[in-house]
């Protein structure tokens, strides 16, 4: 049944000569601009008593402004009993550890299986929130830490914290090559001009910023902590590519084994048999988007990654000399 949701304010005589939807996403912040907006058009809200249907209509202040409107359900995913690691919950939003090979969203090819199936079928509400409450998005084979709002004004102040950069996410990644000190990336992100699927450093892109420290230096590898500034799709994959220093296990953006000279043969069989991007997201900082609270959490890097680093480091015990 769809939650029914009823708000009514006077309108500040400071609000005075704005739009209809300005004045509703000033007064009532738990809702998106675009949510309100489509209440307008589908004749949901009323001022003084009179339903009205025009968002530019301009106010004087001293109104009284009412909506009534549902909640209603935002798409026709099924319910999957998929478990999941669930590393925080409150009634508001629920951070969630996830494992590699899990897709977050259902699209063309993965219908089903996925995170957003899980959630449903873990708190059935959440149908009522946009995108099932997904603010932001890890890769298939990416793991580690998500957070989810399990409720309407939760995804409006998640989605709006994150695009104002409030949100700390940081991951640990394993890459190709070796890097002398921490740095800056600072290059736009958009769709690869000729490969579709992928995505590229190309001069119309969408604007992207990583940070990144060296946390460890191997022969011929690297082991980075990186933060996000931005949050664009594959951006630290495309970032570190962009730099020659692709991802272990990275095929896409060429992260393929890369071996330095005379490596054992049982460095040589775990790069092999690394076939994911060597990417984590460890550690998630933010304000609850309901308490205001400050909140951390932290994901430990998992065995795959840690079996990787220590053949690299037993590969370097046994040739101490850089490999260039």
């Amino acid at each position: 049944m769809a939650e029914k949701i009823s708000l009514q304010s006077e309108v500040p005589f400071e609000l005075g000569g704005k739009r209809l939807d300005q004045v509703l996403a000033e007064l009532f912040s738990d809702y998106s601009r675009s949510r309100i907006k489509q209440w307008i058009l589908d004749g949901l809200v009323s001022i003084d008593g009179d339903v009205v249907s025009v968002p530019k209509l301009k106010l004087m202040g001293g109104e009284v402004v009412k909506v009534e409107a549902e909640l209603e359900e935002q798409g026709e995913w099924e319910a999957e009993a998929i478990p999941l690691n669930i590393v925080y919950e409150d009634d508001d939003i629920l951070v969630i550890n996830k494992p590699a090979g899990l897709v977050v969203h259902p699209g063309a090819g993965n219908p089903t299986g996925t995170v957003l199936n899980a959630l449903l079928h873990h708190y059935p509400k959440i149908i009522e929130v946009p995108r099932a409450g997904i603010v932001h998005r890890l890769d298939k084979d990416t793991t580690g830490l998500m957070v989810v709002a399990k409720t309407v004004p939760a995804q409006t102040h998640l989605v709006e914290r994150l695009q104002a950069r409030q949100i700390t996410r940081e991951y640990e990644a394993l890459v190709n090559g070796l890097l002398t000190a921490g740095g800056r990336v600072e290059a736009p992100i958009g769709r690869h001009p000729t490969q579709r699927t992928h995505m590229a450093v190309v001069p119309n892109g969408r604007d992207a910023v990583t940070h990144y420290r060296v946390m460890e230096k191997y022969r011929a590898h690297s082991r980075l902590r990186l933060r996000l500034e931005t949050g664009r799709t594959h951006q630290i994959r495309v970032h570190m590519a962009h730099l020659k220093h692709p991802l272990v296990g990275d095929y896409t953006y060429g992260g393929r084994p890369k071996p330095p000279r005379a490596a054992s043969e049982e460095l040589l069989k775990a790069l092999r048999g690394f076939r994911r991007q060597a990417l984590h997201a460890a550690r998630l900082e933010l304000e609850h988007p309901i308490t205001g609270d400050f909140m951390s959490w932290q994901a430990p890097v998992p065995d795959d990654m840690l079996a990787m680093v220590d053949a690299f480091k037993a590969d370097f015990e046994a040739n101490p000399e850089p490999q260039w």
